[in-house]
């Protein structure tokens, strides 16, 4: 195997194969944001983030984090000045910058409690005598309903401590 990827100027490595990829793929990102007309910073950061969203949208599964302002920036600043190497600078702008968000782990945690625990409270409001609807609800209903919310509870409240913080 290793033997046809260097005939084809690959790389034997899996390295190799996973740079000249991420080459490629950087390489038409620049080709749809070369395509834009760029004139100022606002332009620039709008393109970039485009490009991230395009890319979120294609992949299925992963999300990737779009980088924060100052490396934009400081991205612009190098583009705006380079005369002949444009499509470089962005190439490894991308290489450097295109990473997998992270897992949070309260989501983690709250989509792992949060069935077990809507099971319990099912079994426990049928025997309250107000809560006797809940006998209704089949549990393949219940269960995923019910952590669902409990996942969306969690995104608001980090969310809302996060504003709080921040302010």
């Amino acid at each position: 195997m290793g033997m046809v990827m260097s005939y084809m100027g690959l790389g034997g490595t899996a390295e190799g194969l996973v740079a000249q990829s991420l080459s490629l793929v950087s390489g038409a990102l620049y080709n749809q944001f070369m395509k834009r007309e760029i004139k100022n910073f606002d332009d620039f950061h709008t393109a970039i983030l485009d490009i991230f969203n395009t890319i979120n949208m294609a992949l299925p599964g992963k999300h990737y984090d779009a980088p924060e302002l100052k490396e934009i920036q400081d991205l612009f600043e190098q583009w705006n000045e380079s005369k002949e190497d444009k499509k470089k600078i962005f190439t490894d702008f991308m290489i450097k910058n295109v990473n997998i968000s992270k897992a949070d782990e309260s989501m983690m945690i709250t989509g792992i409690v949060a069935p077990p625990a809507a099971m319990v409270v099912k079994k426990t409001g049928q025997s309250v005598p107000q809560l006797s609807v809940i006998k209704a609800i089949p549990d393949v209903i219940f269960v995923p309903t019910a952590t669902i919310l409990a996942l969306i509870a969690v995104k608001l409240t980090k969310r809302m401590s996060f504003k709080k913080a921040a302010s």
